[in-house]
């Protein structure tokens, strides 16, 4: 039996991905930078189907964040199971640096965080060799200077994971493979054999990222480079190859003994990136002792056969990434694990009520600030779609407001925002504000939509005759990392904020529902399926 597995496997803003496998289980964890709870746990059964089962970091606790920038925060994680425990280790950047959370289940409750003192650097990795040791690997400034922005240099540390405490000697093993590399970065330690292996990524994150292999017989080295590295890039291929970015990856190996590869990888519009870096995966046999992915293709597929059982489960829900999303909010109990929020907006931020639907704090700081704000989103993983949700109205008033956003970060967004029986159309660029066209609301509910095609973004108000334009053709794509910069994509959402500073009591918005649907043609249903099978035939 066999299962076809459709790159990328998590669609939309899944960078950062690092995998285990735990008997027949596979688990993913990826980067969430300033977005709260942070990185999602992600299982599967075929390396195909793919289901959010929890954050690892859900309490504040655990992960502060204020006032942080969008694209700071949470930078790769790396998870790993040893002896009954799943160890979660990252770097918070904008608090408290490298640190390990441990827990008995993969979806958690995980601990509070070990900070790990001398573990300088980011990216932090674990690796339990067969003596019972456990080792830390990550990077840092080369320690005699750096000669170039992204002059690092990949250590390695002895770690007592019982007491979460570095030991012994810092060994700086590795520079990279190419000469004058920048930015060696996401080593994870192996050993297969007779060999360690470093797989790190090098480059930069952008178009020249690379995936690159070292290996040594003694743990601390010396490391020789691989003399086909890197063993995979999408650089050489142009900018007009629809998949780009590709590196910082993972490997692992299933209960059959067959090894894989996640990473990540971009999938850029006209030169333009809104989705973010996603998680993708390849294959990768073993050829003198090195690690070859895609054997024969040496890039990566639409479509790779899984030698495992299909797990595909005849329900969809919304834990599911690539999937519509719907949310009745007077049907249901809570928010689930999906959804994303930004930085540390408090426990009463909102409250479900049943039957009558989600009310959200109208928060003093604007959605275009820095501050703990009211947003509730997912992640945007196609590039076209809408979004849609009902208010009730009659709560924004006297400065209230609220409404859907496309959120990049706090200076790149657009969003429809309703207001004292008003509507707005409202795009920021580069901080700016733009008003595009402005609505009457009238009654004392509103639906609003918002639909995405590619690059161009068009606004409309549900009537009883059906939906009517009020805004259209907008140009989003400042909305992208090439033009934004930072490490996030899109996220698509609901918010709530308060113009009035002095009001001392709360506001609130009331939604009573939130939708994400995917457009996509029959045509292009068949395109994708010749590709996948095109793909498949290689």
């Amino acid at each position: 039996m066999s299962v076809i597995a459709h790159n990328p496997i998590l669609p939309g803003f899944f960078p950062d991905p690092s995998a285990c496998a735990v008997g027949d289980d596979f688990y993913i964890v990826n980067s969430t930078f300033t977005y709260f709870p942070g990185l999602p746990i992600m299982h599967s059964k075929d390396l195909a189907h793919w289901n959010q089962i929890g954050n690892v970091l859900t309490r504040e606790s655990q992960l502060p964040l204020k006032d942080a920038e969008v694209s700071r925060g949470l930078f790769a994680p790396t998870i790993r199971y040893n002896n009954g425990t799943f160890y979660v280790i990252c770097t918070n950047v904008s608090f408290g640096g490298n640190f390990i959370v441990t827990s008995d289940k993969a979806e958690g409750p995980y601990s509070e965080p070990h900070y790990l003192e001398g573990a300088d650097g980011i990216d932090p990795s674990l690796f339990f060799d067969d003596d019972g040791k456990c080792y830390y690997i990550g990077t840092h400034p080369n320690p005699d200077g750096c000669r170039w922005d992204g002059d690092w240099f990949i250590y390695i540390q002895e770690l007592d994971i019982e007491n979460f405490k570095l030991v012994g000697e810092k060994h700086n093993v590795w520079h990279g493979a190419m000469r004058g590399v920048h930015w060696p970065e996401g080593p994870h330690l192996y050993k297969k054999g007779e060999y360690y292996y470093i797989l790190h990524a090098e480059g930069g994150t952008g178009p020249e990222h690379a995936v690159c292999v070292a290996r040594s017989k003694e743990i601390f080295g010396t490391y020789e480079g691989n003399f086909c590295n890197p063993i995979i890039t999408h650089r050489h291929l142009g900018k007009q190859y629809p998949i780009q970015y590709v590196g910082h990856a993972d490997m692992f190996c299933d209960k059959n003994g067959e090894w894989y590869m996640v990473m990540l990888a971009v999938r850029p519009m006209n030169g333009f990136t809104t989705m973010g870096r996603e998680t993708f995966i390849a294959s990768v046999t073993w050829e003198n002792d090195w690690p070859v992915v895609n054997p024969g293709l040496g890039m990566l597929t639409r479509a790779l056969r899984i030698n495992l059982d299909s797990a595909e489960s005849e329900t969809i829900s919304n834990t599911e990434p690539g999937v519509d999303k719907k949310y009745d909010f007077r049907e249901v109990k809570e928010i689930g694990p999906e959804m994303l929020m930004l930085r540390n907006p408090g426990k009463d931020f909102y409250e479900i009520v049943e039957g009558r639907g989600l009310k959200l704090k109208c928060s003093k700081n604007l959605i275009t600030s820095l501050g703990d704000v009211s947003f509730l989103g997912v992640r945007q993983d196609c590039h076209a779609f809408e979004i849609g949700c009902t208010i009730n109205t009659d709560s924004l008033y006297r400065g209230a407001a609220a409404g859907l956003i496309i959120y990049q970060n706090n200076r790149s967004n657009i969003r429809f925002e309703c207001s004292n029986n008003i509507g707005y159309v409202i795009v920021t660029r580069n901080g700016e504000e733009t008003k595009y066209e402005t609505c009457a609301l009238g009654g004392s509910v509103s639906t609003i939509m918002m639909r995405v095609l590619g690059l161009r973004v068009f606004c409309f108000m549900l009537s009883k005759n059906g939906p009517v334009a009020i805004a259209g053709n907008i140009d989003i794509s400042a909305l992208s990392t090439e033009v934004s910069g930072g490490f996030v994509g899109n996220t698509c959402g609901i918010y709530a904020h308060d113009y009035d500073d002095t009001r001392e009591t709360d506001m609130y918005a009331g939604f009573m529902s939130f939708y994400y649907a995917r457009f996509l043609s029959q045509q292009e249903k068949e395109q994708l399926e010749q590709e996948y099978m095109e793909d498949l035939k290689q």
